[in-house]
């Protein structure tokens, strides 16, 4: 398993003044759907859909991780459409959308996550160490550290979404 250190920001708003100012460089821009076919209060499953949106490129992932906050133990690695197919039909619950832009500033790659089902967006950053992930001190654009935030996760606001399709 590797380790994910990462640290999680609200954003505030995107962004467009530092792209136009180049200060912020986008490299790729990802369409993904995501969803969670086990979890519990230390570890989830999840598959997800990506689509490059540059090249129109498709990939499919299944990834498993343990831990909550800044670091957590993760193991992903690529499936078929058909097998992501399958666990979408078997499961019929209703992906998490988002788009996600990678960039880097500042010398460091960064991750802004914007959701289409809550009006929600999120920067990371990821570490190599938990001393790096602690010391690193975030610029006001970047918003409210949310690192330790559970209410902001992934699988909380996507089993929110859940409770509100079954209504």
């Amino acid at each position: 398993m590797s380790l994910e250190i990462e640290r999680k920001f609200l954003l505030p708003e995107f962004p467009n003044a530092l792209i136009e100012e180049e200060k912020l460089k986008v490299i790729s821009e990802q369409r993904i759907e995501q969803t969670y076919l086990a979890m519990d209060e230390n570890q989830e499953l999840r598959v997800r859909r990506l689509v490059d949106l540059a090249s129109g490129e498709v990939t499919h992932t299944h990834t498993f991780k343990v831990g909550n906050g800044l670091s957590r133990e993760e193991i992903e690695y690529s499936i078929s459409e058909n097998i992501y197919e399958q666990i979408i039909k078997a499961f019929g619950f209703v992906p998490l959308t988002k788009n996600r832009i990678t960039a880097e500033w500042n010398g460091r790659i960064i991750e802004i996550d914007t959701y289409d089902q809550i009006e929600l967006s999120v920067l990371e950053v990821e570490f190599d160490s938990e001393e790096a992930a602690n010391t690193f001190k975030a610029p006001s654009w970047f918003g409210k550290d949310i690192s330790t935030e559970r209410q902001y996760s992934n699988k909380k606001v996507w089993r929110e979404l859940q409770g509100k399709t079954a209504q």
